[in-house]
């Protein structure tokens, strides 16, 4: 993921909802969201890593993970961070025990941000400095720097997901699909060229060969979980898919399967 903010209030009704776009080269292979092998993962899926963006498993736990932008340190041949959310959603161990090991093995990897739900804590934890964070209630985010670092795409989308008068799949993808660029005195200094740095600050992306490539909205409330995904090439937008609860996805990508499969009738809900 490159861009996320999520509304967390433990103990109410509706303990997080969470929104989110992954930008990333629409070369690189993937697959949208879906049931793994397992049985237990609920996600999307590198097929380049092997591991995810973000996902959520069957008894409750959330991963989620965004690159640090700091071109200057980025390394060849380093452990995919895809895979520190998969692991985190196949184990079964607190996300305190979690991170606490992951803090002496953070360097071997890329610099990055995890955001991690157990079921009982939100914690985040960024790579930069091994620091991690036990998140406070209300709305919160983080993007290509450290959480909460207020750039101009995760204020607006933090903005509009407080100001949400109601949190339903579509008001909320809309929040995502915002291609309003900054203003250049606003842009950060990431160490990337100004005219990239441009097209980076909108909270959707759209250029020929890299862009938003899925837009995502968790939900978590009394009725269990609720997982929607938009993807999208560089032209289109292609499906949706939403899981409810722990039910196999219901809804086809239209444009590249002519049926869909799975689930009882009044589940289904095909758009395209």
């Amino acid at each position: 993921m490159c861009l996320i903010a999520w509304n967390w209030q433990p103990h109410s009704a509706q303990p997080l909802l969470l929104v989110a776009n992954r930008d990333e080269f629409f070369a690189r292979p993937s697959l949208p969201l879906h049931r793994w092998d397992d049985g237990l993962i609920l996600a999307g899926r590198d097929l380049q890593g092997g591991g995810t963006w973000l996902g959520v498993s069957a008894d409750g736990r959330l991963a989620a993970l965004t690159n640090f932008r700091d071109p200057k340190n980025n390394r060849a041949n380093t452990p995919s961070r895809g895979q520190l959310v998969s692991d985190f959603l196949a184990g079964t161990g607190s996300a305190a025990d979690y991170l606490a090991q992951l803090a002496g093995e953070a360097h071997r990897y890329n610099p990055f941000n995890l955001l991690l739900l157990d079921g009982e804590q939100l914690l985040g934890f960024e790579s930069q400095g091994s620091r991690c964070l036990t998140l406070p209630p209300g709305v919160h985010g983080v993007s290509n720097a450290r959480f909460d670092t207020p750039w101009p795409k995760l204020q607006r989308l933090k903005r509009g997901l407080a100001a949400l008068p109601e949190a339903d799949d579509e008001t909320c993808l809309a929040l995502l699909a915002d291609e309003t660029q900054a203003a250049d005195d606003t842009l950060p200094a990431t160490g990337i060229a100004l005219e990239r740095e441009r097209l980076l600050s909108a909270c959707f992306i759209r250029s020929p060969d890299y862009g938003t490539r899925a837009s995502s909205v968790v939900r978590i409330d009394a009725q269990g979980l609720h997982f929607c995904e938009r993807t999208f090439t560089a032209t289109q937008q292609v499906g949706t898919r939403r899981l409810r609860n722990e039910k196999e996805p219901t809804t086809c990508d239209m444009l590249s399967a002519p049926q869909c499969a799975g689930g009882n009738a009044a589940d289904k809900n095909i758009s395209a």
